[in-house]
């Protein structure tokens, strides 16, 4: 299951990439995406980890939730900069990690740094150190919403 979805994904891939839709190069790019699978196959990471197709109708509930967030973290960013005050605190927080698999608590690290303001700079079971820019966007990741969503994402509530 997971070898041949990622076949699909690595084709689909390929064709949005390349563009060209000739016989040939169609069936190059299937035969290629076949033989990276099985050549990652043969080194034993085609697993749960590398393609986590457990996860994918998950997706479809934390992308948008995640895209508003950083849209709304980088409004926020952006009118401190444009402030002639500068108003930022920055501060380091250790935000509480309640997720059980190394693919949760990634996506919640990185979650975090991808949202303007916030950077993970630790992980450690169960808490991640955070270096927030303001004392808001400190409070506001300390409320804890992003760690209940993404283990919800995680497939645990």
């Amino acid at each position: 299951m997971r070898a041949l979805s990622l076949v699909i994904m690595l084709f689909a891939f390929w064709l949005l990439l390349s563009g060209y839709f000739t016989p040939f190069l169609i069936a190059m790019g299937a035969l290629c995406a076949i033989a990276v699978v099985a050549l990652g196959h043969r080194m034993d990471i085609v697993d749960h980890e590398g393609m986590p197709v457990h996860l994918s109708w998950r997706v479809v509930f934390y992308w948008p939730w995640l895209a508003k967030e950083i849209a709304k973290s980088a409004w926020d960013v952006s009118r401190i900069i444009v402030n002639p005050r500068l108003p930022v605190s920055p501060r380091l927080v250790r935000a509480k990690s309640s997720q059980k698999t190394a693919v949760g608590v990634v996506t919640y690290a990185n979650s975090i740094t991808l949202t303007p303001g916030t950077v993970s700079i630790d992980v450690k079971p169960g808490e991640i150190l955070v270096h927030a820019l303001t004392r808001e966007s400190a409070a506001g990741l300390l409320e804890g919403e992003m760690d209940r969503r993404v283990t919800r994402f995680e497939g645990r509530s």
